[in-house]
């Protein structure tokens, strides 16, 4: 049996308890390039939950005649007196596909910020942005599509390592196998979908599928070759 479905088989058997991938449950872009490290812009679009502000309400003064006293009630600030902090709402639980709707809004605003002039996205991007935008995509559909773009910005762009712009690649990957930083990048990507694998946001046929066509058969390796190469 190939090696790599042995692999991905026993990540089967793991835990699946954990609800989202650490990047996602970090808000961190899933979309972080292993060549290097780089500026990211900030999401203009990003949601932000539970930051709604309650304004105190200022009982008003009681008042008679204009013989009688006026009392009036004053509102103290002290914090045995009114706790802000408990009297703010909690923040909404959200749901697993509204966590990864907010990372696919985070990506997509990333990589799109860091585009170099006049680079068109990958046609992944669009897929990501329609599988947010379309109502009827589950969470799975998201981390397949998430997990897609984050391959296809690793294997097609080139990052400035002074101003995190990408830009087409010439790369020869077939060519620069036994360069030690291809080796990492691919066994990142490849280990990231495992990773969806065990937390239940991938299954195995698509993962599968995915590592073969996008990752695979980049290195003109066999699925056997490949996982020897990566130490699996």
């Amino acid at each position: 049996m190939k090696l790599y479905l042995v692999y991905l088989n026993a990540l089967l058997a793991m835990s699946a308890s954990a609800t989202i991938v650490g990047a996602f449950t970090a808000g961190a872009s899933p979309g972080a390039v292993v060549r290097q490290q780089c500026p990211r812009s900030a999401s203009p679009r990003r949601a932000v939950y539970g930051s709604v502000l309650l304004s105190p309400i200022v009982p008003a003064a009681s008042s008679s005649s204009s013989t009688t006293t006026t009392t009036t009630t004053l509102l103290r600030m002290s914090s045995s007196d009114f706790d802000f902090p408990s009297a703010m709402p909690s923040k909404p639980e959200q749901t697993m596909k509204e966590k990864m709707e907010e990372s696919a809004t985070q990506f997509i605003a990333d990589l799109t910020a860091r585009l170099g002039d006049g680079v068109d996205p990958p046609p992944e991007l669009e897929a990501l942005r329609e599988a947010r935008d379309g109502g009827d995509s589950d969470e799975n559909v998201l981390a397949v599509r998430i997990y897609e773009l984050m391959i296809e910005q690793g294997m097609t762009y080139d990052i400035d390592p002074d101003t995190g712009r990408l830009t087409p690649t010439q790369f020869d990957i077939k060519e620069n196998l036994d360069i030690p930083e291809v080796k990492k990048e691919f066994k990142h990507l490849y280990s990231y979908g495992m990773e969806l694998i065990k937390r239940g946001l991938i299954d195995l046929d698509a993962c599968k599928d995915i590592v073969e066509k996008r990752l695979i058969e980049r290195t003109g390796l066999s699925p056997e070759e490949f996982d020897k190469w990566l130490g699996y």
